[in-house]
Protein backbone atom coordinates (compact mmCIF):
# COMPACT_ATOMS: atom_id res chain seq x y z
CA UNK A 1 0.00 0.00 0.00
CA UNK A 2 1.68 3.09 -1.06
CA UNK A 3 0.58 6.05 0.88
CA UNK A 4 3.14 8.92 0.24
CA UNK A 5 2.42 12.29 -1.16
CA UNK A 6 -1.20 13.19 -3.22
CA UNK A 7 -0.69 15.30 -5.83
CA UNK A 8 -3.55 18.39 -5.54
CA UNK A 9 -3.71 19.56 -9.13
CA UNK A 10 -5.70 22.86 -10.32
CA UNK A 11 -5.54 22.74 -13.86
CA UNK A 12 -6.40 25.80 -15.82
CA UNK A 13 -5.34 27.81 -14.12
CA UNK A 14 -1.95 30.13 -15.31
CA UNK A 15 0.34 31.94 -13.07
CA UNK A 16 -1.41 35.52 -13.12
CA UNK A 17 -4.79 34.14 -12.20
CA UNK A 18 -3.00 31.82 -9.10
CA UNK A 19 -2.00 35.54 -7.65
CA UNK A 20 -5.18 37.27 -8.27
CA UNK A 21 -6.94 34.30 -6.59
CA UNK A 22 -4.33 34.23 -3.87
CA UNK A 23 -4.87 37.61 -2.90
CA UNK A 24 -9.09 37.16 -3.13
CA UNK A 25 -9.11 33.95 -0.71
CA UNK A 26 -6.35 35.53 1.39
CA UNK A 27 -8.85 38.63 2.39
CA UNK A 28 -11.91 36.30 2.32
CA UNK A 29 -10.28 34.46 4.75
CA UNK A 30 -9.20 36.97 7.68
CA UNK A 31 -13.10 38.02 7.08
CA UNK A 32 -14.17 34.86 7.89
CA UNK A 33 -12.09 34.52 10.95
CA UNK A 34 -12.62 37.83 12.17
CA UNK A 35 -15.98 38.48 12.02
CA UNK A 36 -17.01 34.78 13.66
CA UNK A 37 -14.55 35.64 16.26
CA UNK A 38 -16.39 38.77 16.52
CA UNK A 39 -19.24 37.37 16.84
CA UNK A 40 -18.04 35.02 19.37
CA UNK A 41 -16.68 37.84 21.35
CA UNK A 42 -19.39 39.60 21.11
CA UNK A 43 -22.01 37.32 22.68
CA UNK A 44 -19.78 36.43 25.37
CA UNK A 45 -19.37 39.78 26.66
CA UNK A 46 -22.91 41.04 26.33
CA UNK A 47 -25.06 39.83 28.95
CA UNK A 48 -28.25 40.58 26.87
CA UNK A 49 -27.35 37.86 25.01
CA UNK A 50 -26.88 35.24 26.80
CA UNK A 51 -29.61 33.03 25.70
CA UNK A 52 -29.81 29.67 24.20
CA UNK A 53 -30.05 31.06 20.48
CA UNK A 54 -27.18 33.06 20.81
CA UNK A 55 -25.31 30.05 22.71
CA UNK A 56 -26.09 27.98 19.42
CA UNK A 57 -24.43 30.63 16.91
CA UNK A 58 -21.66 31.07 19.07
CA UNK A 59 -21.05 26.96 17.99
CA UNK A 60 -21.89 27.75 14.65
CA UNK A 61 -19.53 30.44 14.11
CA UNK A 62 -17.15 28.18 15.83
CA UNK A 63 -17.87 25.33 13.61
CA UNK A 64 -17.53 27.81 10.17
CA UNK A 65 -14.26 29.32 11.50
CA UNK A 66 -12.96 25.41 11.87
CA UNK A 67 -14.68 24.65 9.05
CA UNK A 68 -12.63 27.18 6.54
CA UNK A 69 -9.57 26.89 8.31
CA UNK A 70 -9.36 23.09 7.34
CA UNK A 71 -9.16 23.48 3.52
CA UNK A 72 -8.86 27.25 3.18
CA UNK A 73 -5.17 28.05 3.87
CA UNK A 74 -4.38 25.09 2.46
CA UNK A 75 -5.29 25.97 -0.92
CA UNK A 76 -4.51 29.45 -0.31
CA UNK A 77 -1.06 28.21 -0.23
CA UNK A 78 -1.23 25.83 -2.86
CA UNK A 79 -1.92 28.80 -5.37
CA UNK A 80 1.58 30.05 -4.93
CA UNK A 81 3.69 26.60 -4.76
CA UNK A 82 4.20 24.74 -7.91
CA UNK A 83 4.54 21.66 -6.11
CA UNK A 84 0.93 21.25 -4.71
CA UNK A 85 1.40 18.25 -2.58
CA UNK A 86 -0.10 16.90 0.67
CA UNK A 87 1.16 14.20 2.88
CA UNK A 88 -1.21 10.79 2.84
CA UNK A 89 -1.64 11.71 6.99
CA UNK A 90 -2.17 15.45 5.68
CA UNK A 91 -4.97 14.61 3.11
CA UNK A 92 -6.70 11.84 5.89
CA UNK A 93 -6.71 14.81 8.31
CA UNK A 94 -8.36 17.22 6.00
CA UNK A 95 -11.22 14.53 5.23
CA UNK A 96 -11.33 14.09 8.67
CA UNK A 97 -11.96 17.42 9.62
CA UNK A 98 -13.67 18.39 6.87
CA UNK A 99 -16.74 15.82 7.45
CA UNK A 100 -16.47 16.13 11.95
CA UNK A 101 -17.25 19.90 11.01
CA UNK A 102 -19.59 19.23 8.18
CA UNK A 103 -21.54 16.99 9.60
CA UNK A 104 -21.89 18.65 12.98
CA UNK A 105 -22.78 21.55 11.40
CA UNK A 106 -25.70 20.12 9.76
CA UNK A 107 -26.86 18.73 13.15
CA UNK A 108 -26.48 21.60 14.60
CA UNK A 109 -28.95 23.46 12.24
CA UNK A 110 -31.68 21.21 12.77
CA UNK A 111 -30.73 22.21 16.74
CA UNK A 112 -30.81 25.97 15.57
CA UNK A 113 -34.62 25.42 13.86
CA UNK A 114 -35.94 23.47 16.67
CA UNK A 115 -34.75 26.70 19.22
CA UNK A 116 -36.88 28.72 16.66
CA UNK A 117 -39.56 26.44 16.79
CA UNK A 118 -40.03 26.52 20.96
CA UNK A 119 -39.43 30.31 20.92
CA UNK A 120 -42.10 31.19 18.41
CA UNK A 121 -45.11 28.29 18.97
CA UNK A 122 -44.28 27.82 22.63
CA UNK A 123 -42.72 31.01 24.50
CA UNK A 124 -43.93 30.35 27.66
CA UNK A 125 -42.38 27.48 28.08
CA UNK A 126 -38.82 28.48 26.26
CA UNK A 127 -36.87 29.30 29.29
CA UNK A 128 -37.71 26.19 30.91
CA UNK A 129 -37.19 23.80 27.69
CA UNK A 130 -34.51 24.85 26.19
CA UNK A 131 -32.05 25.43 29.62
CA UNK A 132 -28.49 25.45 29.27
CA UNK A 133 -28.54 22.03 30.56
CA UNK A 134 -30.09 20.57 27.30
CA UNK A 135 -28.28 23.59 25.24
CA UNK A 136 -24.94 22.04 25.94
CA UNK A 137 -26.43 18.23 25.27
CA UNK A 138 -28.17 19.09 22.04
CA UNK A 139 -24.72 20.63 20.75
CA UNK A 140 -22.78 17.90 22.15
CA UNK A 141 -25.25 15.52 20.04
CA UNK A 142 -24.22 17.70 17.18
CA UNK A 143 -20.68 17.06 17.77
CA UNK A 144 -20.58 13.58 18.44
CA UNK A 145 -23.19 12.83 14.97
CA UNK A 146 -20.25 15.07 13.24
CA UNK A 147 -17.25 12.53 14.83
CA UNK A 148 -19.16 9.43 14.46
CA UNK A 149 -19.90 10.49 10.44
CA UNK A 150 -16.42 11.77 9.71
CA UNK A 151 -14.92 8.41 11.46
CA UNK A 152 -17.16 6.30 9.62
CA UNK A 153 -15.60 7.71 6.09
CA UNK A 154 -11.87 7.28 7.77
CA UNK A 155 -12.22 3.24 8.83
CA UNK A 156 -13.24 2.71 4.70
CA UNK A 157 -10.56 4.80 3.28
CA UNK A 158 -7.85 3.72 5.48
CA UNK A 159 -8.04 0.16 4.51
CA UNK A 160 -8.19 0.64 0.84
CA UNK A 161 -4.65 0.20 -1.47
CA UNK A 162 -3.31 2.86 -3.06
CA UNK A 163 -1.77 3.39 -6.50
CA UNK A 164 -1.02 6.15 -9.36
CA UNK A 165 -1.07 8.55 -10.49
CA UNK A 166 -1.99 10.27 -6.66
CA UNK A 167 -3.26 13.11 -8.23
CA UNK A 168 -6.67 14.93 -7.72
CA UNK A 169 -8.01 17.46 -9.30
CA UNK A 170 -9.50 19.49 -6.56
CA UNK A 171 -8.70 22.30 -4.02
CA UNK A 172 -8.23 19.96 -1.47
CA UNK A 173 -8.75 16.16 -0.04
CA UNK A 174 -12.47 14.80 -0.02
CA UNK A 175 -13.48 11.10 0.13
CA UNK A 176 -14.80 10.66 -3.78
CA UNK A 177 -11.72 11.96 -5.16
CA UNK A 178 -9.54 9.80 -2.56
CA UNK A 179 -11.22 6.39 -3.48
CA UNK A 180 -11.08 7.32 -7.18
CA UNK A 181 -6.72 6.83 -6.49
CA UNK A 182 -7.62 3.35 -4.81
CA UNK A 183 -6.20 0.10 -7.05
CA UNK A 184 -9.71 -1.31 -6.78
CA UNK A 185 -12.85 -0.63 -8.97
CA UNK A 186 -13.73 2.32 -6.79
CA UNK A 187 -17.59 3.17 -8.51
CA UNK A 188 -19.67 0.95 -6.23
CA UNK A 189 -17.52 2.42 -2.99
CA UNK A 190 -18.01 6.05 -4.61
CA UNK A 191 -21.96 5.98 -4.51
CA UNK A 192 -21.97 4.01 -0.66
CA UNK A 193 -20.01 6.61 0.11
CA UNK A 194 -21.40 9.41 -1.39
CA UNK A 195 -24.44 7.88 0.07
CA UNK A 196 -23.25 8.08 3.77
CA UNK A 197 -22.91 11.81 3.46
CA UNK A 198 -25.90 12.34 1.37
CA UNK A 199 -28.19 10.18 3.61
CA UNK A 200 -26.89 12.54 6.82
CA UNK A 201 -27.30 16.00 4.51
CA UNK A 202 -30.68 14.46 3.46
CA UNK A 203 -31.93 13.39 6.96
CA UNK A 204 -31.17 16.77 8.80
CA UNK A 205 -32.71 18.73 5.88
CA UNK A 206 -36.09 16.63 5.80
CA UNK A 207 -35.90 16.90 9.81
CA UNK A 208 -35.15 21.15 9.22
CA UNK A 209 -38.67 21.10 7.57
CA UNK A 210 -40.97 20.10 10.85
CA UNK A 211 -40.34 22.83 13.07
CA UNK A 212 -40.39 25.53 10.14
CA UNK A 213 -44.11 23.73 8.81
CA UNK A 214 -45.33 24.47 12.61
CA UNK A 215 -43.78 27.62 12.61
CA UNK A 216 -45.38 29.01 9.50
CA UNK A 217 -48.70 26.90 10.77
CA UNK A 218 -48.29 28.88 13.58
CA UNK A 219 -47.47 32.78 11.95
CA UNK A 220 -50.68 32.44 9.90
CA UNK A 221 -52.86 32.23 13.16
CA UNK A 222 -50.43 35.13 14.83
CA UNK A 223 -51.07 38.83 14.04
CA UNK A 224 -49.46 40.83 11.71
CA UNK A 225 -47.09 42.05 14.36
CA UNK A 226 -46.07 38.46 15.49
CA UNK A 227 -46.24 37.06 12.03
CA UNK A 228 -43.32 39.79 10.59
CA UNK A 229 -41.21 39.23 14.01
CA UNK A 230 -41.62 35.71 13.97
CA UNK A 231 -40.23 35.83 10.05
CA UNK A 232 -37.95 37.94 10.62
CA UNK A 233 -36.18 35.50 13.13
CA UNK A 234 -36.67 33.14 10.65
CA UNK A 235 -35.40 34.31 7.72
CA UNK A 236 -31.38 34.43 9.07
CA UNK A 237 -31.43 30.77 9.41
CA UNK A 238 -33.61 29.81 6.71
CA UNK A 239 -30.98 31.45 4.51
CA UNK A 240 -28.19 29.61 6.35
CA UNK A 241 -29.70 26.59 5.98
CA UNK A 242 -30.39 27.07 1.64
CA UNK A 243 -26.78 28.41 1.43
CA UNK A 244 -25.09 25.34 3.54
CA UNK A 245 -27.36 22.34 2.61
CA UNK A 246 -27.62 23.72 -1.40
CA UNK A 247 -23.63 22.87 -2.12
CA UNK A 248 -23.96 19.75 -0.12
CA UNK A 249 -26.84 17.84 -1.78
CA UNK A 250 -25.21 18.94 -5.13
CA UNK A 251 -21.53 17.24 -3.97
CA UNK A 252 -23.09 14.30 -2.13
CA UNK A 253 -26.52 13.43 -3.16
CA UNK A 254 -26.91 14.58 -6.79
CA UNK A 255 -23.21 14.79 -8.04
CA UNK A 256 -22.93 16.98 -11.49
CA UNK A 257 -19.36 14.98 -12.33
CA UNK A 258 -18.12 18.66 -13.79
CA UNK A 259 -15.17 19.53 -12.45
CA UNK A 260 -15.36 23.05 -12.66
CA UNK A 261 -18.99 22.85 -11.33
CA UNK A 262 -16.97 20.42 -8.31
CA UNK A 263 -14.77 23.15 -7.65
CA UNK A 264 -16.84 26.00 -7.26
CA UNK A 265 -19.63 24.17 -4.84
CA UNK A 266 -16.31 23.13 -2.69
CA UNK A 267 -15.48 26.35 -2.79
CA UNK A 268 -18.67 27.78 -2.24
CA UNK A 269 -19.19 25.40 0.91
CA UNK A 270 -16.00 25.52 2.89
CA UNK A 271 -15.82 29.54 2.04
CA UNK A 272 -18.82 31.86 0.95
CA UNK A 273 -20.96 30.02 3.50
CA UNK A 274 -18.96 30.71 6.48
CA UNK A 275 -17.92 34.18 5.05
CA UNK A 276 -22.02 34.47 4.76
CA UNK A 277 -23.41 33.50 7.97
CA UNK A 278 -22.07 35.82 10.04
CA UNK A 279 -23.07 39.03 7.61
CA UNK A 280 -26.66 37.15 7.33
CA UNK A 281 -27.17 37.24 11.42
CA UNK A 282 -25.69 40.61 11.53
CA UNK A 283 -28.49 42.20 8.39
CA UNK A 284 -30.97 40.60 9.67
CA UNK A 285 -31.06 40.18 13.74
CA UNK A 286 -31.86 43.38 15.78
CA UNK A 287 -29.95 41.59 19.19
CA UNK A 288 -26.97 42.02 17.16
CA UNK A 289 -27.51 45.16 16.04
CA UNK A 290 -28.18 46.02 19.26
CA UNK A 291 -25.35 44.40 20.88
CA UNK A 292 -22.49 46.03 18.56
CA UNK A 293 -23.99 49.59 19.17
CA UNK A 294 -23.61 48.90 23.03
CA UNK A 295 -20.04 47.93 22.45
CA UNK A 296 -19.41 50.86 20.04
CA UNK A 297 -21.43 52.87 22.53
CA UNK A 298 -18.94 51.80 25.47
CA UNK A 299 -15.66 51.38 23.43
CA UNK A 300 -16.48 55.21 22.39
CA UNK A 301 -16.59 56.19 26.20
CA UNK A 302 -14.16 54.36 27.58
CA UNK A 303 -11.76 56.53 24.94
CA UNK A 304 -13.52 59.57 25.49
CA UNK A 305 -12.70 59.21 29.46
CA UNK A 306 -8.92 58.51 29.05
Amino acid sequence: MDKGNLSVVLLGLCWDMQVLLLLIFFMLYLIIVSENIAIMVLVIIDAHLHSPTYFLLVNLSFVDTWLSSVTTPKMITDFVRENKTTSFGGCMCQVLFVHFAGGGEMVLLVVMAYDHYVAICKPLHYSTIMNLQKCIGLVATSWTIGFVHAMSQMVVIMRLPFCGPREIDSFFCDVSLIIKLACIDSYNLGVLMNADSGLLAITCFIVLLIPYTYILLAVRQSSKTGASRALSTCTAHITVVVLFFGPCIFIYVWPLSITWVDKFLVVFYSVFTPLLNPAIYNLTNKEIKNAIKRFRSYYMHSNGDM
